[in-house]
């Protein structure tokens, strides 16, 4: 029997939808990544983008858990020597809720070209409720339930 390999025929995109609200940082930007990089499809390839899009709303109402919320901080330099900013997650949710979750889940993908593509064009974070993407039917993800195990 030989092994699978996708095509770009055999692909197959859709939309999901996932409500942020409550939900755990990790653990959503873990369910996220996987359904980016198409790892819940039995036609997973690695080289390939066999992934789906996902649409995250209610961004601002993620929460973390532990003492992350006063401790966690974001990295970021300007190029200069020395001359690193690290901005606190209280900061980071209050004006750019978007970012956390893009953050989170970038370090989940493949740090390659594929991986850098994969976030720019099927992550759409949204900070409300509201979102442009109806028109694409997305299917409801209701991760909630099997977290409360």
């Amino acid at each position: 029997m030989k092994t699978f390999s996708a095509t770009p025929k055999d692909i197959e995109r859709r939309w999901f939808l996932i409500d942020a609200d409550g939900m755990v940082l990790g653990r959503l930007a873990s369910e996220v990544a996987k359904i980016i990089r198409g790892k819940h499809k039995p036609t997973f390839t690695p080289h390939m983008d066999t992934g789906d899009h996902v649409i995250v709303i209610n961004a601002s109402k993620v929460r973390v858990t532990g003492r992350k919320a006063e401790q966690k901080e974001y990295f970021r330099h300007t190029g200069y020597m020395g001359h690193e900013r690290f901005t606190p997650y209280a900061t980071m949710i209050e004006k750019h809720p978007e970012r956390v979750i893009e953050k989170a889940v970038f370090g989940m993908l493949p740090k390659s070209t594929l991986g850098r593509q994969k976030l720019r064009l099927k992550l759409k974070v949204y900070a409300g409720e509201q979102h442009p993407h109806t028109a694409q039917q997305p299917t409801v993800i209701n991760l909630k339930q099997s977290e409360t195990k």
